[in-house]
């Protein structure tokens, strides 16, 4: 017809595909095999100008600034979010993906993650014994398991039932790694219904204190587990500084990936990481750090934090995704055998596991040395 917008807003059969300009003869090629050379038209160049133009026969029809474009493509979304969300997170995630120039996820490491540093340890055959602790509602143990068997460990699946009908033992474990989920279904508070199965029973609260005192032993606790253990913080030396865990800034659920920068700290797990700024799996509706005062926020030991593309702590929502102050989402005790976060990194030993890497990357995921790290410690 004489009205061109018609035919760019028909909803008849159609794509845009994106090819380099070297690839214009394969994909020319290739359309001429599959007999679509009339149905396939050149509209467009990619352009970094910020304007959208549409033009027909060298005659302008229209322009629009990105922003426009973005204001109106996203009102609706960030209306109905202002009133379902925290109306603050919605205008900051609003300002975030307008920020066209923004960085995006910008990786950094300060190791080298296709070094096996545990290699010399695992040839020696000795494999460590680490109980993966679950509890009703816990849904993270497999890929727990994964990753330390991966790093030459032997993983035990031990439910809290095991522990409290005797049936096992933590005195046979060098390690225990507290998992994700949703223990009691969060219905106390998240972690807190786990948590207290524990320091309400004399004998298996005694068991856990005993555990965290000895110098030969370390603990992980991810999700729901960093939850739990930071409410055990009264029998694990050197945690009297922990926060607690509270619902998201957003008020929602929070499943993304995430940019990490791993701190300096005593953290055993983290040795010759720090510097390093990773992506992460996120997962999790309670994950924003409550100190009970300036005090003990200023004297925890952070092992890591949330930050955005260019490195700054405590960025916006959704960088960081739960609101914690400056950012933090994971701590360590001061002599570094227990370590907490909220983030995921059990769930990529491997690059492909991660929903974006850098190009580049090897077989093995960085994150693998944290539990690398772990086997290296204990010799």
């Amino acid at each position: 017809g004489d009205d061109p917008f018609r035919s760019l807003f028909n909803e008849e059969l159609g794509a845009v595909v994106q090819i380099a300009r070297e690839d214009r003869a394969a994909f020319a090629d290739l359309v001429e095999r599959h007999a679509l050379t009339e149905c396939a038209q050149r509209i467009a160049r990619p352009t970094t100008a910020p304007v959208v133009r549409v033009q027909l026969g060298g005659q302008s029809l229209a322009e629009w600034r990105w922003e426009e474009l973005f204001d109106a493509w996203w009102s609706v979304t960030h209306a109905m979010q202002k009133l379902r969300d925290n109306p603050e997170a919605a205008d900051q995630e609003r300002a975030v993906a307008r920020s066209f120039n923004a960085p995006g996820l910008k990786p950094k490491l300060a190791f080298d993650a296709a070094e096996d540093v545990a290699a010399p340890f695992i040839a020696t055959g000795a494999r460590p014994k680490v109980a993966v602790l679950r509890e009703q509602g816990v849904n993270g143990q497999i890929e727990m398991a994964n990753i330390f068997e991966r790093a030459g460990f032997d993983a035990f699946d031990v439910h809290m039932s095991d522990l409290i009908a005797g049936r096992v033992q933590l005195d046979d474990f060098r390690g225990i790694a507290a998992c994700g989920g949703f223990s009691y279904g969060d219905v106390l508070g998240a972690g807190r219904g786990w948590a207290t199965s524990i320091l309400e029973r004399p004998a298996l609260r005694e068991a856990f204190a005993a555990f965290f005192a000895r110098p030969d032993t370390f603990a992980l606790g991810v999700c729901n587990g960093c939850q739990m253990m930071s409410q055990l913080k009264d029998i694990i030396p050197g945690a009297e500084h922990w926060p607690k865990f509270l619902r998201n800034r957003s008020e929602q659920f929070e499943a993304r990936t995430a940019l990490l920068e791993v701190v300096e700290s005593p953290s055993i797990l983290l040795r010759g990481m720090a510097g390093s700024r990773l992506p992460v799996a996120v997962a999790h509706g309670e994950g924003r750090a409550e100190f009970d005062s300036a005090v003990d926020q200023a004297a925890v030991d952070v092992a890591l934090r949330y930050i955005d593309g260019d490195g700054k702590a405590d960025p916006q929502y959704p960088l960081n995704p739960n609101g914690s102050p400056d950012g933090i989402t994971g701590l360590t005790t001061r002599d570094g055998r227990v370590t907490i976060l909220m983030p995921h990194p059990e769930r990529t030993p491997r690059t492909l596991n991660l929903s974006w890497a850098p190009k580049g990357w090897g077989e093995d995921s960085p994150w693998l040395r944290m539990f690398r790290n772990a086997r290296v410690w204990c010799g």
